[in-house]
């Protein structure tokens, strides 16, 4: 007999299937590069040279998970980080390299929402749509209070 899949092993698997797809599509791409680096080379795109705080909040990625994919991104060659005014704080910038492989990163970017649009239309409901549904109703009333209740036998607030 299966056990059924709990809804953080569901996500996981989840994660797995979309994220080593598309990574696989930067391999096949020849580049050497990973899905969580997109948010911060969009971010950089748009805004230009900025804080790790500053790219934080633009991602909605936490500070330290945007430090360590920033760190990871500099070695890779993909970005620069110089000092800024404060000597705790460093500005990221996108490299020449990074620069020069933003169309192929760009080609790699339309085909997933392409794949990503197929996916949606098989299920009748946006992936992100729904995502970002489910992550507004958490901020409103957050997991840790929806299992403190259900701890309680209280009703959910």
């Amino acid at each position: 007999m299966t056990t059924p899949a709990t809804l953080g092993t569901l996500l996981r698997r989840l994660i797995e299937h979309l994220d080593g797809a598309v990574e696989q599509t930067y391999i096949d791409a020849g580049l050497e590069y990973r899905p969580r680096y997109t948010p911060v080379v969009r971010a950089l795109l748009a805004e230009g040279p900025s804080t790790i705080r500053a790219l934080s909040q633009h991602t909605g990625v936490t500070h330290s998970a945007t430090g360590q994919t920033v760190n990871q991104m500099e070695r890779c060659g993909l970005v620069t980080l110089v000092a800024g005014a404060d000597a705790r704080e460093r500005i990221v910038a996108l490299s020449p390299y990074a620069e020069s492989i933003v169309p192929r990163l760009e080609s790699v970017w339309a085909t997933t929402e392409t794949a990503a649009r197929t996916l949606d239309d098989e299920l009748g409901v946006s992936l992100p749509d729904l995502i970002a549904q489910a992550l507004e109703r958490l901020e409103a009333n957050p997991f840790i209070d929806r299992l403190r209740a259900a701890s309680s036998g209280e009703p959910t607030p």
